[in-house]
């Protein structure tokens, strides 16, 4: 990781575009130490705070819409040949699709939040063919409020960034390991209920 804020001390914003496009995508990189380290460097006057949030704020859209094209563009013609491996059928696509139509666009922007969802939500709209207008209003709003809270964070611990955000990163697992079991608990309780319901009998003429 200090080769990471090594980049960031040395190249400033180009490096944070570059750090969170990569990241977004799914490369191992730190996003949220990344964001309250540069708000870190904000509150010693080494960065303009404009210039952080634009950078992380280019970043975050770059990546998250490169997330998107990959799945628009390979995500399907993956399922078609290998889902069946895992489960994964064009007709559940359909659902999700469906899905993401009535209320799953939230997930692109409160993803950005859930520890291990942003890097995969992006794919999933990509894949089920989500409309990119819609993707992008969902998205780079998402991306905006993110960038906007870390910068702050770290802005406002100062020197204590680092132990400041090990609680807050402890908080995060535990909300994420929450919403986790919450959704599980409600796929769980919906296909029961789909087993048990009566099945509706024609009268016969």
């Amino acid at each position: 990781m200090g080769i990471v804020f090594s980049w960031i001390s040395h190249y400033g914003y180009a490096a944070l575009f570059a750090l969170l496009t990569l990241g977004i995508v799914g490369l191992p990189i730190p996003d949220e130490t990344l964001l309250i380290f540069c708000g870190y460097l904000i509150w010693r006057g080494q960065l303009h705070p404009l210039g952080a949030f634009f950078a992380g704020f280019g970043g975050s859209i770059c990546g998250i819409s490169l997330s998107y094209t990959l799945g628009r563009t390979y995500g399907y013609k993956f399922v078609h040949r290998y889902g069946h491996y895992f489960g994964a059928t064009e007709a559940r696509l359909a659902k999700v699709h469906k899905l993401f139509e009535r209320l799953g666009a939230w997930l692109l922007t409160l993803g950005y939040f859930i520890l291990g969802v942003r890097h995969f939500t992006a794919l999933v709209a990509g894949m089920t063919g989500l409309e990119f207008p819609k993707f992008a209003l969902f998205a780079y709003f998402g991306a905006a409020l993110w960038v906007t809270a870390f910068l702050s964070f770290g802005y406002l611990v100062g020197d204590k960034w680092q132990q400041a955000y090990q609680v807050l990163h402890r908080y995060l697992m535990l909300a994420t390991a929450a919403l986790a079991v919450l959704v599980l608990a409600i796929w769980w309780i919906r296909k029961k209920s789909v087993k048990t319901a009566p099945k509706h009998i024609e009268p016969r003429p």
